[in-house]
């Protein structure tokens, strides 16, 4: 078994423009790199905002792992959902000129959408969007499986997204929400999201590197890749994630010193170089509290936690007794925390490309215990506590489910007979094939590989270079097929959303129609080395196979002249067509191809 830990430590660089010169930072730098070399983290960017001004902006590590191209201040980083500050903001300027009320039904600037029910339609208001309160869960696997481009295509999907609690019962994170809030912007302006966050904020701000779109992102110089850990905790590159028409609940990629003058803006009420980018009535409601994310009193474990609310768009904590305005942010390879003290007017931004990861908080933490003059705590080091905790923890779920397979149990139906389209109205559609006698589907354009656990239980791996994750046997999303009465695989159940019952994906089957008339001249008796293989039509235009001692065999038309034979999973036939004449019949079987003649009556 690989080691957990790169033998090779971490080359450690900062690289910035702002010069450590506060003294309240002295020694900083020290427990910034005992972070990055804790989180293992490729690389990560930080920016410190005092009052109206940058006081600290620096890069750790590498923006390019591989090629050791070092991460500084102005480094791109995909920042995920600290977005949503900026998509609710939109909707602030425009209840500040009268265009909108927070209390208006979504519907009323949206007429084509729909929700699951009555009281969803008629009840929810704008304001339930921008604090999570509509009762729906996240059902992320709607547009992180199956993104589309078209805004519109997304929003049709609600109508099927199926709620877990009553309206305003309960906060729960939901991104579609955004997708909504982002979409009343456009109706209003008549501009795309896109355009109005870089003419409303961007450009005001003087974020000039920062972009709303994936592409973007991909075409810039200086940009940082992202990076996730195997299962050996080994650092491994992985793709951009283009989040497409969800883009206002999470698209943007900005940089540290960009970020910055973000912060500058919430800290000064609004206002950047005396000019009021956002009113001032809304900023000091959107980091009010508008919902209760949970509730409970301050802890043994944790006794400067005293609250956590939502407002609009931004987390609302407490940090050792301050008042802290925060929203992180994950999408693959990236992680991010741009969060504010408004009582304190400090503010901090922390990109970092590594995915999931937990060097946004540690540093952020670290920054308010020098910045905030509190008691410090070793972040470093407790992380890497809690961290050989939860891998002890994570050994013992994987026995767990282990023991939760049960061993020596086979599918209900061939392989073929999984095959074919698999749809939910309120997610996307999907296909599984077989490919060398292996069950597979795309999702997102990602080949999967689809893994037999027990019985008609299977599980979705990912498949790339032509290789299998295996590290993932056993822990992957699983998915169930369901048969019908007929006998025949109709659906497949899966707890992508967990909230609910199990989101089903109805089967079509994905074969060609033929006609009796193409049929009609496949039929005869065919020649194999000495037996007569006789083909011929029933059932209403199915074609059937028999050889003398062996049943019969359906056959099912997957292309021209080629079929597969239902029962049996990796036979194939083929017919050969010679000057308009069927000539030929070719049996693909495991063991070889083996071809016979058609005889001439």
């Amino acid at each position: 078994m690989k080691n957990r830990i790169l033998s090779l430590a971490l080359i450690l660089i900062a690289t910035g423009l702002y010069a450590q010169t506060d003294k309240r930072l002295k020694g900083i730098e020290k427990k910034f790199n005992a972070i990055l070399e804790s989180t293992k983290a490729p690389g990560f960017a930080v920016a410190i905002v005092e009052g109206d001004k940058i006081i600290y902006a620096k890069g750790f590590g590498y923006a390019d792992y591989e090629n050791k191209v070092a991460a500084d201040a102005n480094t791109l980083f995909a920042i995920g959902s600290s977005t949503k500050a900026f998509t609710s903001s939109l909707l602030g300027l425009l209840r500040g000129d009268d265009k909108i009320s927070f209390n208006d039904n979504p519907r009323k600037h949206i007429p084509e959408l729909e929700f699951y029910n009555d009281e969803m339609n008629n009840g929810i208001i704008i304001k339930d969007l921008m604090r999570h309160t509509t009762g729906l869960p996240r059902h992320d696997g709607a547009w992180y499986f199956f993104p589309s481009y078209d805004k519109d295509s997304l929003i049709q999907r609600l109508k099927h997204h199926e709620p877990f609690t009553g309206l305003r019962q309960q906060w729960y994170y939901n991104n579609f929400g955004f997708l909504l809030q982002g979409v009343i912007t456009e109706k209003l302006s008549g501009k795309s999201w896109e355009e109005n966050i870089e003419e409303k904020f961007f450009k005001p701000l003087g974020m000039k590197r920062s972009k709303t779109m994936m592409s973007g992102m991909k075409e810039s110089s200086n940009k940082a890749y992202g990076y996730t850990l195997d299962a050996d905790r080994n650092i491994e590159k992985t793709d951009y994630y283009d989040i497409a028409g969800m883009s206002p609940a999470g698209s943007i990629n900005s940089s540290v010193n960009d970020m910055s003058q973000w912060l500058i803006t919430w800290i000064n009420k609004g206002k950047y170089k005396d000019q009021q980018i956002i009113p001032e009535d809304y900023i000091k409601e959107a980091m009010s509290s508008q919902a209760v994310v949970a509730s409970g009193v301050p802890s043994d474990e944790l006794p400067n936690v005293h609250f956590a609310n939502y407002g609009y768009g931004w987390f609302l904590h407490s940090y050792k007794g301050h008042y802290m305005v925060e929203h992180g942010g994950n999408i693959d390879g990236f992680s991010a925390s741009v969060g504010f003290y408004p009582s304190d007017k400090i503010g901090v931004v922390v990109l970092a490309n590594q995915n999931g990861s937990a060097v946004p908080r540690l540093v952020r933490n670290t920054v308010a215990d020098y910045m905030l003059n509190v008691e410090k705590t070793e972040w470093a080091k407790k992380h890497k506590e809690d961290l050989e905790e939860a891998l002890e923890a994570q050994d013992k779920v994987m026995e767990d489910k282990e023991t939760s397979n049960v061993k020596n149990t086979r599918p209900s139906h061939a392989k073929l007979d999984y095959t074919g389209f698999y749809e939910n109205a309120g997610y996307g559609k999907f296909e599984v094939t077989v490919e060398n006698d292996s069950l597979m589907t795309t999702l997102n354009d990602e080949k999967i590989f689809i893994n037999h656990f027990h019985y008609d239980t299977f599980e979705l791996i990912d498949y790339s270079d032509g290789k299998v994750d295996s590290t993932e046997i056993g822990s992957s999303l699983k998915v169930n097929f369901k048969t019908n009465e007929s006998g025949d695989i109709e659906s497949l159940t899966t707890s992508i959303e967990p909230t609910t019952e199990a989101i089903v994906f109805k089967r079509t089957p994905n074969t060609i129609e033929v006609d009796a008339k193409t049929l009609e001249q496949y039929v005869g008796n065919y020649d194999l080395v000495g037996q007569v293989v006789k083909f011929y039509i029933k059932d209403e235009n199915v074609l059937y196979a028999f050889l003398k001692g062996q049943p019969e065999y359906e056959l099912v038309p997957t292309d021209e002249h080629k079929f597969n034979l239902k029962i049996l999973d990796g036979y194939k036939v083929e017919f050969v067509e010679v000057k308009g004449m069927i000539t030929t019949v070719k049996f693909i079987q495991p063991n070889g191809v083996f071809s016979a003649r058609k005889k001439v009556d």
